[in-house]
């Protein structure tokens, strides 16, 4: 029985809510993804698992701070200590653009230890584990580079490209699939786009991007026992009623608002034997996303339905975001200042947001002609504005009034 974690995604550097923390000097953030990282390592530890799997996207970019690459080498360096094989497969964050520049998390496979293993392009390994042998096809980003796209190609569109860098993986994983042992447990990992999975933080679905696509029935394939997968950071199994699993670990912690409704963590899995596999989402504690949105009613004091609806919420280290929408014809009567002190327990607010309802332009009233007398004029005018129709006598009256006054002030002139 082979065991072990598969994660990915977990972006080192997403420090877009936050703060600088001062006790350690690093962004909360990173702290938050850091703890998230080590609570999959904790758990790694504790089962004794046979390898950690991780599926890509270390970093944010291909260029992280010293700091990020520091506290992921201190992650990493703990499952060496506990004698946890590491296998890394490159992911499209972890990837620089320039061709011959080094990949972000080349060093973990330069450093002078065993158990170390990243895999920058197409590879297969036999990984030795305390229950046994386990192999391993990698699958990193598909670049023109990792590929190897040659310059008779070099006429195509970048559509047609994409599309030849597909097929080319799909024949690649093939033939490595064929030299497998079929009796030794089989693991897929990559970084790759399958079409019907679906983003995080919506429901659309991969095939409208443009990466390169794969069918789950390019990826499940014998003798694969399990295909673990990163890019997209929604967890998802895309083949739950076939008898190979094709899991999306997902992100570890939440990158933006459209996450914020979304379970975050790692699979743990448990090969039992030949094509009998299973595998449990184990969620990490993350930061909430707490979205405050609602329709302030007229007449009613507007900063105090805010914090009316803001006592329904737990704030307290929370990442904040609040949305009013202000009714038509009312002024913005928020008081900013008491709002923010009713979020003084959250971490970070991102903002208070107003939403002004645009006035609805009335339609002129068709019977409304320039050969028309100025009652009949005034008369329409007011029937369109629903505010003041009530007053629409009186003001006629007094325009009528002004224009009274108006030409005898001509008339005495003259």
């Amino acid at each position: 029985m082979i065991r072990f974690i598969h994660t990915a995604d977990i972006h080192f550097g997403m420090e877009n809510y936050g703060r600088v923390d001062p006790v350690s000097g690093i962004h909360t953030r990173l702290l938050d993804f850091y703890h998230a990282l080590n609570f999959c390592i904790d758990n790694a530890i504790e089962n004794q698992v046979d390898f950690f799997l991780f599926s890509g996207d270390a970093y944010k970019t291909s260029h992280p701070s010293p700091t990020q690459q520091k506290l992921l080498l201190q992650s990493f360096l703990r499952l060496y200590k506990a004698k946890i094989p590491l296998v890394i497969v490159v992911g499209n964050h972890d990837n620089p653009l320039s061709f011959g520049r080094a990949n972000s998390l080349e060093l973990f496979g330069d450093l002078p230890l065993s158990g170390f293993h990243v895999i920058a392009k197409p590879t297969s390994l036999v990984l030795d584990t305390r229950h046994g042998p386990v192999q391993i096809v990698g699958i990193p980003w598909p670049t023109r580079n990792s590929i190897a796209v040659s310059d008779k190609h070099s006429h195509k569109s970048a559509t047609e490209i994409t599309q030849y860098i597909s097929q080319a993986v799909v024949h690649i994983l093939q033939d490595m699939a064929q030299k497998l042992d079929p009796n030794i447990p089989a693991v897929l990992a990559g970084h790759l786009t399958v079409c019907n999975g679906i983003f995080s933080g919506s429901e659309k679905r991969a095939i409208y991007g443009t990466d390169p696509l794969f069918l789950p029935s390019q990826l499940a394939i014998a003798p694969f026992d399990y295909v673990a997968l990163g890019h997209l950071h929604r967890h998802q199994n895309l083949n739950h009623n076939g008898k190979k699993e094709i899991v999306y670990g997902g992100s570890i912690e939440r990158i933006d608002f459209g996450e914020r409704k979304e379970d975050k963590g790692f699979c743990l899995v448990t090969i039992e034997q030949k094509n009998v596999t299973h595998f449990e989402f184990i969620k990490t504690p993350t930061r909430p996303f707490i979205q405050i949105e609602l329709e302030l009613e007229a007449g009613k004091p507007q900063t105090e339905q805010i914090l009316a609806e803001l006592i329904k919420y737990t704030l307290t280290d929370a990442i904040v975001k609040i949305i009013y929408h202000v009714p038509a014809y009312q002024k913005d009567t928020v008081d900013l200042k008491v709002i923010q002190q009713a979020c003084a327990d959250a971490m970070y607010v991102v903002g208070v947001i107003p939403i002004r309802q645009a006035a609805s332009r009335e339609r002129r009233i068709g019977a409304m002609k320039v050969t028309m007398e100025l009652p009949a004029l005034l008369g329409a005018y007011f029937d369109g504005k629903p505010n003041l129709k009530d007053k629409k006598e009186a003001l006629i009256e007094k325009a009528l009034q002004l224009l009274q006054e108006h030409s005898e002030c001509q008339m005495h002139e003259e």
